[in-house]
């Protein structure tokens, strides 16, 4: 094995320091998790091969941050034939998309709690342990001294409840 120079060191202490940044920008610009770390291997090569040991540290991640730009645009133009890679203006509506759903739901998920406290302790109880991993409907039904049926119709009910409850609390807080 060849020995390491103090340049291949200061390289791997830099791209070690800097590379959850450099993944986390190529992230933002490659649309699929799984192609991340083929394009970071390739602007690791990249980084390596044109590193300059008398560019300052501070440098490096802006310099990382360049050529991890361009490892991408050869990634697309290399994929560009791949119907399943989306136009940069497609991949920015649907991150505009994900972020409204993610407030959506978010809300949803606050409205649910604030109805769900409205619900008496025994009420909160028996739901969440209907809906528990391992919860067994007809050992909870015994437990409540309900039928299957009767423990299968009141959660039907308590859904209903809480899903009007949850749509008027959201319409509520709506502007």
């Amino acid at each position: 094995m060849a020995e390491e120079t103090p340049q291949h060191e200061r390289f791997v202490r830099l791209f070690a320091v800097n590379e959850p940044a450099i993944r986390a920008f190529v992230r933002k610009l490659v649309p699929k998790r799984d192609d991340v770390g083929d394009v970071i291997q390739e602007v690791a090569i990249a980084l390596w091969r044109k590193f300059d040991p008398s560019r300052g540290d501070s440098d490096f991640r802006k310099f990382a941050f360049s050529v991890a730009h361009y490892e991408v645009l050869a990634w697309r133009r290399d994929k560009a034939r791949d119907r399943h890679i989306l136009d940069e203006d497609v991949l920015m509506l649907l991150a505009e998309e994900a972020e409204e759903a993610a407030d959506s739901f978010t809300a949803q998920r606050e409205a649910l709690r604030l109805c769900m406290e409205k619900l008496t302790e025994a009420q909160r109880k028996l739901l969440m342990a209907a809906y528990a991993t391992k919860g067994s409907v007809q050992r909870l039904a015994q437990q409540s001294r309900r039928s299957t049926q009767g423990l299968y119709q009141w959660l039907y009910r308590m859904r209903i409840i809480l899903l009007d409850c949850v749509r008027k609390t959201v319409q509520e807080a709506t502007p």
